[in-house]
């Protein structure tokens, strides 16, 4: 019997599997169709999540890139609706910054909160956490419920973020609460608050991070051309 290893026909370098992916990814998607701003962020979804959708189903207003850049490098806070959004942020990258990533929703005062109102913890953390979301960046991956409370803070005139992020997953007025922001926020005359949310039942963690993560890198970048 041969005991001679055989040569590995994959690469264990991670830098060399990364420019792959991005190969493939840019081989699958016509990114001509898309403005030049955005492809970071829609390359990096798809990779993120092997799903080549997010290229025609991501929604990204005109001013949010231009609004994340500002937003986090002026050191202001990133409100996750989950910690498993707020754990995949580079913490690393936003402390560059000077900024915070913040997520309330395991809270005991929130959980105390929401059992006694009968609401979701989700809308609870939200409305536990204005000073952090006014001028900063709100980012939802799970619950539709926190895009809702987020759509009635700002209607309710308590909350102006810089951005939000919206890609919330699931079967449950999931892309009726995009939906919902999205046409609030277009509709909004009195000041532009811009967004980033997808069409449909998909989104989750994963989407949520690489959209954060995205604008991140897009924020170093810009700061190292000046």
């Amino acid at each position: 019997m041969d005991n001679q290893e055989k040569p590995k026909d994959y690469s264990e370098n991670p830098q060399e599997i990364i420019n792959e992916s991005f190969d493939i990814i840019d081989n699958l998607v016509d990114f001509d169709k898309i403005p030049e701003a955005y492809r970071p962020i829609v390359r990096r979804v798809i990779h993120a999540t092997g799903d080549t959708d997010y290229a025609d189903n991501l929604i990204i207003s005109p001013t949010a890139v231009e609004a994340a850049i500002k937003a986090i490098g002026a050191g202001k806070s990133i409100v996750t609706d989950v910690n498993m959004v707020k754990a995949g942020i580079s913490a690393k990258g936003i402390a560059r910054f000077g900024g915070k990533i913040i997520c309330r929703i395991a809270d005991e005062d929130v959980a105390e909160k929401a059992s006694k109102s009968g609401k979701t913890r989700a809308i609870t953390a939200m409305q536990e956490s204005l000073d952090d979301i006014s001028d900063g960046i709100v980012v939802v991956g799970n619950a539709p419920t926190a895009v809702f409370s987020i759509i009635d803070l700002i209607r309710r005139e308590e909350v102006i973020p810089a951005l939000v992020v919206a890609v919330p997953v699931g079967f449950v007025k999931s892309s009726e609460s995009k939906e919902a922001l999205k046409i609030f926020l277009d509709n909004k005359k009195d000041i532009q608050i811009p967004y980033i949310v997808n069409i449909g039942r998909k989104g989750g963690s994963a989407v949520a991070v690489s959209i954060v993560n995205a604008l991140i890198n897009i924020t170093k970048e810009s700061q190292n051309q000046v």
